[in-house]
Formats: structure tokens, C-alpha cells, sequence
């Protein structure tokens, strides 16, 4: 069997080695990232837009995350499977967190949580924790704040944002956290965090300094064909391609040359006589 990374074996890489972490909302796509051998598999609320078609991130219900975190799972046997949870599933209460988590623990088959926030979230993660569930904060551009933030717009700017950020991730690790996802902030703010906390910090859209970094699989595999941000490297384009392979298909159907032979199958002679005869066709 092979060895399943571990919420220690993450925390040891810090300073040892670069993590990767990809997204996955399926069995393939969970299947995909653990044979390419990531260190962590994120089931994003990010399912809510490139999976389910939505605006932004944040109508994706539990009843969703639960579902989707446990058909990637299926696909998932070595990499630490990290599960989102969903806009308004832990704001209310510590009780609603750990009752919420619990969930996609128990039932979506996710080895950990992330949630998003800073210092303001330190209480439920410290109960979550406590609890045994490990935890992965996620500090930056939050999406599920992008009302209050007037969009997806980059954070940690200036030096007192920077500064918050800090604390933020500082105030984060305290609480338990094992590690914390850092998006859309310039490199130099990336970098003061990663100095200034004892857990990996993944970066997304973060620049190079940080100790790993995660990317949504549709946007770096070309998949998603609404918009791609601009801290994505696409790696493939398989959206022109797989509209061309359909193209091909509709056209085949349609002028007979699909199913061809390769893709029949025949009744033996001797059963086709028979069916002839039974149909008073001989």
C-alpha cells in the first residue's frame, strides 16, 4: 500500500521541501491528482463556479461539499485530502464548526478542513483542533468575502495590510492550525507571513516564496472557459480539444460514419439464421 501523507508529514516539510496542492471535485479529477503524486488534494468551494456554472463561491451548500469531497475521496489514496468548508457552515457558532466539520470528516471522508479568515476564526480553530480535526486556514483574498472585500481584488498592499496579515497567520498558527493557504497577496507580503509563522504556507497567486502552492485543476488544465486569473500557468488546453473531439462526434452521428465497424458487434451466422427464421425472413 502506499504511504498516505499525513498533517505531520506537512507540517515537517516546512523549510525542507516545496508543497503541491491541486483541486478536485470527483473521483477523476481526485484520481488525476493522486497519481500525479501531490502532497494535498483540496476539495474547493471553488466547485460552486467551475463545476457547477454559479457566479461566485458562495451558494455552494454542505449537502454539495459532502457529496463532491466523498467522490473525490474515492480517488484519493496517498495525498492529505483537504476539504472546504462552505460559506456560512461555521460563522454562526463553534457548535455549527464542529458539527459542519464533523461532517465532512465523518461522512465526505476528507482528512481535514480549511477555513477562511483571520484572527476573528482563531476560536473555532483552536475547538476544531481540540477536537481532532485538523484545520488549514486561508488569509489574503478570501472569497467567500468578496462582497465586503468589493470583489476579487488583491490583498496585503500596503505595509499596515501586510502587517494584519501577519498577525492574521500568526494568530492562525496558535490556534492550532497545521497550515494556511495565502491568495492574491504581492510576493513581499507572501514572504513576511511564510518568515513569520512555523507552518507551510501555500500560496495561490502569492508569488515563489511561499513553502507550497495550489491551483484550481480546470483553471491550469484549461477546462473552464469563463475567465482564467492571471496568476494561473496553463499547463494544457483541453477545452479547445474536447469541444473539437465533440464537433467530431456530432458530425460522424450525423453523416453515419459513427458507429462504424470497429465499434459493432455481430450475431454468429448460425444465430442470425435463426432470427431469420423466427421472423419468417428466410
Amino acid at each position: 500500500m502506499l504511504k498516505r501523507v499525513t498533517v505531520p508529514d506537512i507540517m515537517e516539510a516546512k523549510g525542507e521541501r516545496k508543497l503541491s496542492m491541486i483541486t478536485a471535485y470527483d473521483y477523476p479529477t481526485g484520481r488525476l491528482a493522486d497519481l500525479a503524486g501531490m502532497d494535498m488534494v483540496l476539495v474547493g468551494d471553488s466547485l460552486a463556479m467551475v463545476v457547477l456554472g454559479r457566479e461566485d463561491t458562495l451558494s455552494v451548500t454542505m449537502e454539495e461539499m459532502i457529496h463532491h469531497t466523498k467522490a473525490a475521496s474515492r480517488g484519493v489514496e496517498r495525498a492529505l485530502l483537504v476539504s472546504d468548508m462552505p460559506f456560512m457552515s461555521y460563522q454562526e457558532s463553534v457548535e455549527q464548526a464542529l458539527r459542519n466539520a464533523g461532517r465532512l470528516i465523518k461522512e465526505g471522508r476528507a482528512q481535514a478542513v480549511k477555513i477562511e479568515g483571520g484572527a476573528e476564526t482563531s476560536q473555532t480553530v483552536r475547538a476544531l483542533t481540540d477536537a481532532g480535526i485538523p484545520v488549514m486556514g486561508h488569509v489574503g483574498l478570501t472569497p467567500q468575502r468578496q462582497i465586503q472585500l468589493g470583489g476579487f481584488r488583491y490583498q496585503g498592499k500596503t505595509v499596515e495590510a501586510a502587517r494584519i496579515l501577519v498577525e492574521d497567520a500568526k494568530a492562525l498558527s496558535a490556534a492550532g492550525a497545521f497550515s494556511l493557504v495565502v491568495e492574491c497577496v504581492p510576493a513581499e507580503t507572501a514572504q513576511a507571513i511564510a518568515d513569520a509563522v512555523d507552518i507551510p504556507v501555500i500560496g495561490i497567486g502569492a508569488g515563489p516564496h511561499c513553502d507550497g502552492q495550489v491551483l484550481v485543476v480546470h483553471d491550469m488544465i484549461g477546462l473552464f472557459d469563463r475567465f482564467k486569473p492571471r496568476f494561473v500557468k496553463s499547463y494544457a488546453e483541453f477545452w479547445p480539444q474536447a469541444l473539437k473531439a465533440l464537433e467530431s462526434y456530432r458530425d460522424e452521428v450525423a453523416t453515419g460514419v459513427f458507429p462504424g465497424e470497429d465499434q459493432t458487434h455481430h450475431m454468429t451466422p448460425e444465430e442470425l439464421e435463426r432470427v431469420r427464421r423466427l421472423l419468417g425472413q428466410a
